[in-house]
């Protein structure tokens, strides 16, 4: 074990995944007690900079999940306060967060993503504006876990797509629907460590299928030919790196039936509850129990910014 003194479990926080946070946090201080470190739970309000002084933490673990936490709001707090952090830095934070940044980014290195046009609330949006055709995604820029996302496949679906994205962000992104395997690439330590497969039993990955037990199948190696399971974990790396991405993260993909690879987003802070990807894939990818994973994850904490 590293010498982390004692740990902040950061936890719950303001976005509309505090639920899943919470979650994710209290399984992660359970795992960190049980291999005797000295670690304290905080529900992340906007007391924090002060909660952290009182509690005297040394090294945080940000099981975060959305806005104020995986954005890099938390991360520039910390940095402040020179508290070393598990996971991305405020930059690549920001950018896996901000959907329309991270998808330029990936442009730049060529990786990549489905077609789409981003809207500014109070601009008209009609299927005549798109070089695309239905059906379509709507989603917020900055939300995470599908909030906010619908599928429209009939031109009468676009309207209530729009209000639902907009009630979640001042900035929305409408995409070509890609039809394709919903692939997840989980990096550990700057390198692939396996890739699963989703079915979800709605539509798509939503809210719903991520978070209630049944409601999505996963399969563990994700179901492609070998050289096209290979391609999908560099495409991950790839995304992670272009990011500027550490530590760990999840990467989501479409895997299309022509073996084209299309990046769906960049999770710096994945989910780490009981039905989350991240900790499944390490455990069969990589022979890690929950325990091991976050155990190598507090041992990657650190500060970007270095102070003489």
């Amino acid at each position: 074990m590293r010498n982390t003194g004692k740990i902040g479990v950061l936890m719950g926080g303001l976005s509309a995944e505090r639920g899943v946070s919470l979650k994710s946090g209290a399984a992660v201080h359970k795992a960190l007690q049980a291999q005797g470190y000295d670690s304290v739970a905080i529900d992340v309000g906007r007391d924090l900079a002060e909660v952290l002084k009182r509690e005297g933490i040394e090294t945080a673990f940000i099981a975060l999940h959305g806005r104020y936490g995986e954005d890099g709001c938390v991360q520039g707090l910390l940095e402040l306060m020179q508290i070393p952090y598990t996971g991305s830095g405020v930059l690549a934070s920001a950018l896996a967060m901000h959907k329309l940044y991270s998808k330029q980014a990936f442009a730049a290195t060529g990786i990549l993503t489905a077609p789409f046009r981003c809207y500014h609330r109070g601009e008209t949006v009609t299927p005549t504006d798109l070089p695309f055709d239905l059906p379509l995604v709507v989603k917020p820029v900055q939300e995470g876990s599908s909030v906010g996302v619908s599928i429209v496949k009939e031109k009468g679906q676009l309207a209530a797509a729009l209000d639902m994205a907009f009630r979640h962000d001042d900035e929305i992104l409408v995409e070509q629907y890609i039809k394709g395997q919903e692939v997840q690439v989980g990096i550990l330590d700057d390198r692939p460590v396996g890739a699963i497969e989703i079915v979800p039993k709605n539509e798509f990955y939503d809210f719903e299928a991520k978070y209630t037990d049944g409601m999505a199948e996963h399969i563990f190696p994700a179901r492609l030919a070998p050289p096209l399971y290979e391609k999908a974990l560099q495409v991950g790396l790839a995304a992670h790196r272009a990011l500027g991405c550490k530590g760990y993260s999840r990467v989501d993909l479409l895997v299309t039936a022509n073996g084209d690879c299309y990046v769906l987003e960049v999770n710096t802070l994945p989910g780490m509850t009981a039905l989350s990807l991240l900790p499944e894939i390490a455990a069969k990818g990589g022979g890690l129990s929950f325990e091991e994973l976050v155990s190598q994850i507090i041992a990657s904490a650190s500060l970007s910014i270095k102070v003489n």
